[in-house]
């Protein structure tokens, strides 16, 4: 069984494909194709030729190449700021906690941490990085909505704000890749653009 045939999860898998003579006529700018699929639900598929499923939908969307590079650096800077914004916090609380030495005859033991990840773990925004990360995802929206409308930017961020949620999206509009999206809020707020 191939990982591609099962989902134990809800995901979404997201694709590009830069054609060389299938960019759509009277159109002078370079588009790409976006094509995503997703699942509401466990999938395991066994034969393909007889799957049907009413939790696995699938998709796609012509956008203009020049602004999905153009999101994606802004992304990539979002998750800079992000790092950083976690670099600073956690020297923070590392510099407010108690030191104490070991004498000589005591040993180093490693203990397991019980603290979430840090690449899961919620990051509080400052106002800048907050700002930064609301206009990334209004441009978010405007790309991926499948019905073209002018639409209002983004008043608040609509998911957790994780540095591992903020990749994710990196990596979403990446077009020499893809990437699979399984982060419970940002999974239903991706798909919500879809509808």
């Amino acid at each position: 069984e191939s990982r591609a045939a099962n989902a134990s999860n809800k995901e979404i898998n997201i694709q590009w494909y830069i054609p060389s003579l299938g960019k759509p006529l009277n159109d002078a700018e370079t588009k790409v194709l976006l094509l995503y699929a997703y699942n509401t639900k466990p999938v395991k598929i066994s034969n393909i030729k007889i799957f049907s499923s009413m939790s696995t939908f699938s998709g796609y969307l012509w956008i203009p190449l020049a602004r999905v590079i153009s999101l994606r650096q802004k992304l990539s800077n979002l998750k800079q700021q992000v790092e950083m914004l976690m670099q600073s916090s956690k020297s923070l609380s590392s510099a407010s906690e108690p030191t104490s030495f070991l004498g000589q005859s005591e040993t180093f033991k490693i203990i397991p941490s019980k603290k979430p990840k840090k690449h899961v773990a919620k990051v509080h925004l400052d106002e800048k990085t907050e700002e930064m990360a609301k206009r990334c995802l209004s441009e978010v929206k405007a790309l991926l909505s499948v019905v073209p409308a002018p639409s209002l930017p983004l008043t608040e961020i609509p998911f957790d704000v994780t540095l591992q949620s903020i990749a994710s999206l990196e990596d979403m509009f990446d077009p020499a890749s893809g990437c699979i999206i399984t982060e419970e809020s940002l999974f239903e707020w991706v798909i919500s653009l879809f509808h």
